[in-house]
């Protein structure tokens, strides 16, 4: 049921951290495995293509080269505040590619799109009107203007800022999975909490401090990018046929405990 013998996956931020994770678990399933980076995988894969997710025609050029099918995308590709285009990188352009995929039939029914959003995404429920702003607009041109008008400096209100990036994440699929689901193709998305990826470990001061009161109590490490792979090749197989629409939070419970106070109990 987990089996990818046969398959076609594409790997979007497929050179580190949970991509890459993602991409060796799919490879290690039986799958073919394509990458999508700006930096090469330093690991074999069947196909590389250097693609830079902040510039249009980079993008188009790439989705131009694809021929299907492909039984699953994994959205992986992530930048923190302080990049240039975290927007750009951490949503605009990967919806592009999906959406660009679809439109040329490369996912045939049964396939699946696995995303990765953040604990930082959570309450994206509450940013809903919002983000359908942004949602509206099918075109990259006009996100991009949209997202250039509503900056700010605060980091829970600005359109090009993490937060907001995963939390759209989080929107698109829950709003896109019927849609999709028409065609046959599923979507979902995982939360990743604290996870020892090289980005967070370039953000360690508040990335991988977030919840570590937590972590002493319970006894427990980091998550490791490993683990999220098995998540995501998980929900990508046919073994989660029923699952669609979804944002899982992967994070030991964080979530679940701050919400119902049970670590004060």
């Amino acid at each position: 049921m987990l089996g990818y013998e046969g398959k076609r996956v594409l790997v979007v931020g497929g050179t580190t951290g949970m991509g890459a994770a993602t991409a060796q678990k799919a490879a290690e399933l039986g799958a073919s495995v394509t990458v999508f980076d700006i930096v090469r995988v330093d690991y074999p894969v069947d196909a590389f293509t250097q693609v830079d997710l902040r510039d249009k025609a980079s993008v188009d050029a790439a989705i131009s080269r694809l021929s299907g099918p492909f039984h699953a995308i994994f959205s992986c590709a992530g930048v923190a505040d302080g990049a240039r285009g975290v927007m750009l990188i951490n949503f605009i352009a990967q919806r592009h590619l999906i959406e660009g995929l679809v439109a040329k039939g490369a996912l045939p029914r049964g396939a699946a799109i696995g995303v990765i959003s953040s604990t930082a995404g959570n309450g994206w429920q509450q940013a809903l009107p919002r983000i359908k702003q942004l949602l509206a607009i099918p075109d990259w041109d006009g996100q991009a203007k949209w997202v250039e008008a509503n900056k700010s400096n605060d980091f829970m209100d600005n359109a090009d800022g993490y937060m907001f990036s995963k939390r759209t994440l989080c929107a698109y699929v829950a709003m896109r999975a019927f849609s999709l689901l028409k065609q046959g193709i599923r979507i979902n998305a995982i939360l990743p909490g604290p996870t020892d990826t090289p980005l967070a470990r370039a953000n360690a001061d508040i990335w991988l401090a977030y919840g570590s009161d937590y972590r002493a109590a319970a006894g427990l490490k980091h998550l490791q990018p490993e683990e999220m792979a098995e998540i995501l090749t998980f929900l990508c197989s046919s073994a989660a046929s029923g699952i669609t629409g979804e944002n899982i939070i992967v994070d030991q419970g964080h979530t679940a405990t701050q919400v119902t106070g049970a670590m004060a109990r």
